[in-house]
């Protein structure tokens, strides 16, 4: 089954006519994209496309042969035409099958916002789901792909090819993963795409760290043809001054994916308002479906190498109630979860609490050998663990050297700790001003 995408962008293209920002400005090329519309086997359309004859005759087809066309959902860009010779659009009701004369089978797919999805199947069993924009599917998705209600997406096993939009709903890619109808042989590719995120170099790194892919107007995809998905790193240390972004990235890297475990090393801290505003907005930006753990006993997490393990380490929330033991994944083995650990200098100055590494006489009489203990703990941990593993970290050392030994002492213990761990990981970045820099991976 051959798939043309005659477009790739939202209903208003990209760039926006008229939009002065800087995505659109530099929307140029195979970066800019008509509203996303699709083209199966050269006999079903999905969605229109501004000039859809001419794109198609542009990707080295012709829309002679279409026999059906359906929309997704209600249209709010510019004016579409119908070329002549194509039969009128229409819709089909959710949970109800269409059978085209050639074989493909169309399963109308209930979603969470005014529109439908559709499952298509070709004459060798081929699948694929494509969803309108901003949309997921409706309700809770069963083992088999299906939603509650039988309105949602059918067949068994994963699909060959997923169309939706990544950048918007990253929710709705994890919540096809929980349920097994996206797995890591799926090819995932990303459409509807508007300005909200830059085009070129960032578009295909975003999408890239959660298993997804783009490709320019006019590209055909064979359905179930092998190809090679985002090589996706177990382990990422995201580094960063303060309010630099990098929790954002962090988060960001695994909102597509189901079952987080957020690991919060902060605590609480009574009478700060200052500290319970950060932990409400980082609460916030959290996906509903994540499980929080409070704790800075990290090894056990790494390691969990049992079911239930990260059970060990729960507690609650800083400012609100412990998500573990109740959340969706709850009773899943533990090194099934992914991990956000947020963040390793609260961590690092929990240990030198501990280890009474403030003070300079415990400090030489036993402190600094108790803290490369737990450190060179850590470090094995991390090395070692099976877990998808995304972890925070500040980056101190590039600014004012610290009036005091204590202040020194952290300064260097967390640029130790951070290279040392930075090493153990696949991916390494460097977030300045919201944007991430590759160091490694």
């Amino acid at each position: 089954m051959d798939v043309t995408l005659l477009g790739t962008g939202a209903p208003q293209g990209l760039p926006r006519p008229g939009c002065p920002c800087a995505a659109c400005a530099t929307a140029v090329g195979d970066e800019a994209r008509a509203a996303t519309a699709l083209l199966v086997d050269g006999a079903l359309m999905i969605d229109l496309t501004p000039g859809p004859a001419f794109a198609a005759a542009r990707a080295g087809q012709s829309l002679t042969g279409v026999r059906q066309v359906l929309l997704s959902h209600p249209h709010d860009g510019p004016v579409m035409e119908v070329p002549a010779g194509l039969p009128q659009p229409g819709r089909v009701a959710d949970g109800r099958e269409l059978a085209l004369l050639d074989g493909h089978r169309v399963r109308a797919v209930a979603v969470d916002i005014p529109g439908t999805g559709y499952e298509i199947s070709g004459t060798a069993g081929e699948r694929l789901l494509y969803l309108p924009p901003g949309a997921a599917p409706a309700g809770p998705v069963n083992g088999n792909g299906r939603t509650a209600g039988g309105g949602g997406t059918g067949g068994t096993g994963p699909y060959d090819l997923v169309l939706l939009d990544v950048p918007a709903r990253p929710d709705a890619l994890a919540k096809l993963r929980a349920s097994g109808a996206v797995d890591a042989a799926t090819d995932v590719v990303a459409v509807h795409i508007d300005h909200d995120v830059p085009p070129g170099p960032e578009l295909h790194r975003r999408l890239a760290a959660v298993g997804a892919r783009a490709v320019p107007d006019g590209s055909t995809l064979v359905v179930g043809e092998f190809h090679a998905v985002p090589d996706l790193p177990r382990r990422t240390l995201v580094l960063g001054g303060a309010r630099s972004g990098k929790s954002v990235e962090a988060e960001r890297r695994l909102a597509a994916f189901p079952d987080v475990v957020y690991v919060a090393t902060g605590g609480t801290r009574d009478g700060d308002q200052d500290w319970a505003q950060r932990v409400s907005l980082h609460r916030e930006r959290r996906p509903g479906s994540w499980r929080t753990v409070e704790t800075c006993d990290l090894v056990p997490l790494l390691e969990a190498a049992r079911p239930g393990a990260d059970a060990e380490a729960r507690g609650t929330d800083a400012g609100g109630p412990n998500t573990e033991a109740e959340g969706p994944g709850a009773g899943r083995p533990g090194e099934t979860s992914p991990l956000l650990i947020d963040c390793l200098a609260l961590w690092l100055t929990h240990v030198m609490d501990e280890v009474g590494a403030w003070d300079d006489a415990t400090w030489e009489a036993g402190g600094r050998r108790a803290l490369r203990e737990r450190t060179d703990a850590l470090v094995t941990a991390v090395r070692q663990t099976h877990r998808t593993v995304v972890a925070v970290s500040n980056e101190v050392g590039s600014g004012v050297v610290p009036a005091t030994a204590a202040g020194r002492r952290f300064r260097d213990e967390l640029g130790r700790l951070n290279a040392a761990f930075g090493a153990e990981c696949e991916q390494l970045l460097l977030v300045v001003a919201g944007q991430a820099l590759a160091l490694r991976g």
